[in-house]
């Protein structure tokens, strides 16, 4: 009896031993992920796909070892094609479908993709340009991801981000916190990457990669843009916008080298992909640059605004070789895919609209799929027209504005409108989305605004740029319109208040990082890159769930501060510079809770 509760005890503590080991073995088997986004980089901007100029060896030969999506699309502008990656829903089913006035942030409570991954144990980091909120609950760090350093809004130099940030030793937010870094952006991104992979490899990590490379202004270190300055104006529309993508390569080549120092490069799934077409690598005429025989540029509904490059390598799972995987995809397949190759049951409550294609990237299955592709662009607060401005896709065909219908395998430059050829297609397709736009409509993110949240415990002070101020004035984005002055009509926030009590409203015409009189200029002027121009606002109107107020500005004044009592709740905040009865909106407005 002794004996056999021996062999009992035994046969456990082996089969436990066995079941920890396998545990752990599943653990670190699990697959670390890279999830590297380019911006303003387009098809053409890359020497694998033919460029004749532009040199990226890295890239290239990330290229010649990946599986690559050759009929991949994304949104025509950033902030969409963002919202749709993070989510794996349309830009029209998330709610943030333009890069300003109020349509640039994700809704709170959002299931990103960098949740799912924390959920699954991975460790969550996030290096570059977000765009997708700039307060809570939208920030990085609301959103999933456990550590994050980005700038602020939309690009560097924004009227958002940290005043006189030129790409170069700026001031970025590092968990929130404002934080001086030493280098060029890319670089930056790159480094803070490789450090937060050697704290975490001991464990799975997620790493989301957005570069705001090869963003305008078109800053870079004059070695990279050297070697094609003598093209500029001749082939190419500018050295410089190559430059920064020949920095970028340069990124890629020490991230490998360092995932192969590190052991890592075999167990590591790494995507490469950009944001949308090219802006500054094919010229509007299409006389210079190169776009793989595509029309379209950024923000064009044509396929070259929209078609980018998909590489996905992980030796491991033996996704290598060299691959061309000819599927139509789109941004809101990456969560599903990344999922079925990490091995996550989803929950159907995330609502995706995209389709796991891993075992056509594992196995080169041809998938045979009815699927519609719909990509709608506005840069509104407005929703997306269903139609006007629109691309529905289905196999190889493009219905382009609702009435022009194209073979893109026939016809890549889409020259020959064939509706009148095939009008059940036109018909099918508007169908399709017509359906797809009604449910749409049903959903909270396209009724309402997102909410920029007052007055939380996570967020001592809310910054409101006019930036973002939603109207219908055609938006300001840059430092340098602040700086001479620019006035803009757009002056309405979509706010909320954590809790109620005393908020007080601070009004600018400068950032607190650069102060100066509402009717003067700073003594600051960072590298003298601004001409400033001084306002004469004679009062400040500041309008909050429904009560109006009114202040004088003084002449020594730096803001227009109100102390007002607040519910809490959601509602529409108002701020206007008023002078000789015109009103244009406040630049700067800060936000904190008094008591």
């Amino acid at each position: 009896m002794k004996y056999r509760i021996k062999i009992i005890v035994c046969f456990l503590i082996v089969a436990s031993c066995v079941w920890g080991c396998n545990q752990a073995n599943e653990q670190i088997e699990k697959p670390n992920v890279i999830f590297i986004l380019t911006d303003d980089q387009g098809i053409g901007d890359l020497g694998c796909h033919g460029n004749p100029w532009l040199k990226t060896p890295n890239i290239d030969a990330f290229y010649a070892e990946s599986v690559r999506l050759t009929d991949f699309h994304v949104s025509p502008v950033c902030t969409p094609t963002r919202s749709a990656f993070m989510t794996g829903q349309y830009p029209i089913n998330n709610g943030a479908w333009a890069t300003f006035k109020g349509r640039a942030a994700l809704h709170e409570n959002t299931k990103t993709i960098a949740d799912i991954f924390k959920d699954n144990g991975y460790q969550t980091g996030m290096f570059g340009k977000w765009h997708l909120g700039n307060n809570y609950p939208s920030r990085p760090t609301d959103m999933g991801f456990q550590e994050a350093i980005h700038h602020e809004f939309g690009g560097i130099g924004e009227i958002t981000d940290y005043w006189g940030n030129d790409y170069f030793d700026d001031v970025y937010l590092a968990n929130n916190r404002q934080q001086q870094f030493s280098g060029y952006c890319t670089d930056v991104w790159f480094d803070e990457t490789m450090k937060f992979i050697k704290r975490n490899k001991e464990k799975p990590f997620f790493v989301y990669l957005p570069t705001n490379a090869a963003h305008h202004p078109l800053n870079v270190d004059e070695a990279y843009a050297a070697p094609y300055k003598d093209l500029e104006g001749k082939e190419i529309p500018s050295a410089n916008f190559y430059g920064m993508i020949a920095n970028i390569d340069e990124n890629m080549g020490r991230l490998n080298q360092f995932l192969e120092d590190n052991n890592l490069i075999e167990n590591t799934i790494v995507v490469f992909a950009t944001d949308n077409g090219s802006q500054f690598g094919y010229s509007e005429d299409g006389n210079l640059g190169y776009n793989k025989g595509f029309e379209g540029r950024k923000g064009d509904i044509e396929e070259g605004g929209h078609r980018v490059p998909f590489f996905i390598r992980w030796p491991n799972g033996k996704i290598q070789g060299g691959k061309d995987l000819n599927i139509l995809a789109s941004h809101v397949d990456l969560i599903p895919t990344l999922s079925g190759l990490c091995g996550f049951t989803l929950s159907e409550d995330l609502d995706l609209d995209g389709i796991d294609l891993s075992n056509a990237i594992k196995n080169d299955e041809k998938v045979v799929s009815n699927r519609t592709v719909f990509v709608h662009n506005n840069q509104d607060w407005r929703p997306p027209h269903s139609t006007k401005k629109a691309c529905i896709m289905k196999g190889n065909w493009r219905l382009l504005n609702g009435t022009m219908l194209y073979d893109i395998q026939a016809d890549p430059k889409q020259n020959n409108d064939v509706s009148s050829q095939f009008p059940e297609v036109v018909q099918e397709l508007i169908a399709e989305n017509e359906q797809f736009i009604a449910k749409a409509k049903q959903k909270d993110a396209y009724q309402n605004f997102p909410v920029e949240i007052c007055g939380s415990l996570l967020q001592a002070v809310t910054t409101l740029t006019i930036q973002n101020a939603i109207g219908n004035d055609t938006p300001v984005w840059k430092q340098s319109q602040i700086a001479q002055g620019k006035k803009n009509k757009n002056n309405k926030y979509s706010v909320g208040f954590a809790t109620s009590g005393k908020y007080q409203v601070s009004c600018r015409r400068w950032p607190i990082e650069c102060p100066g009189l509402i009717l003067g200029i700073p003594a600051k002027n960072p590298d003298n890159q601004f001409d400033y121009q001084t306002i004469s606002p004679e009062k400040v109107r500041l309008k909050i769930f429904d009560k109006e107020y009114l202040k004088e500005v003084e002449a020594n004044s730096e803001e227009v501060a109100f102390e007002i009592d607040v519910k809490t709740g959601h509602t529409m905040l108002e701020a206007d510079f008023i002078e000789e009865e015109a009103n244009y909106g406040v630049y700067y407005i800060y936000i904190k809770k008094l008591d």
